[in-house]
């Protein structure tokens, strides 16, 4: 099993699917008026995963350390627009004296 974006309207799972590999002009088609999640993981070991009994909670299966996130982007007439920040985050980490922040 693998984990992909997808599509954000009226339920949290729509068409299409955003895989995170391909090759440019071959997936989806993206038009104006749409919303999409891209939804990377990033893996230090294998990139397979299995889904825990609460049905939502995921691991790799060698439970290799793992980041999985999120950047919602609206499709426009005049491009994409990024919905999603990381301000927060950005900001926690920066006033945290135990975590490094590498440029």
């Amino acid at each position: 099993m693998e984990l992909c974006g997808h599509g954000l309207g009226h339920v949290m799972h729509e068409e299409p699917n955003v895989l995170n590999y391909g090759r440019k002009g071959t997936g989806a088609k993206l038009r104006e008026g749409m919303t999409i999640a891209i939804e990377p993981m990033i893996t230090l070991g294998n990139k397979e995963i299995v889904f825990h009994n609460d049905g939502w909670t995921c691991t790799t299966v060698d439970n290799s350390t793992a980041a999985h996130y999120e950047h919602d982007v609206a499709i426009t007439k005049d491009g994409p627009i990024i919905l999603s920040s990381f301000q927060e985050i950005e900001e926690s980490i920066k006033k945290n004296d135990n975590l490094e922040v590498i440029d």
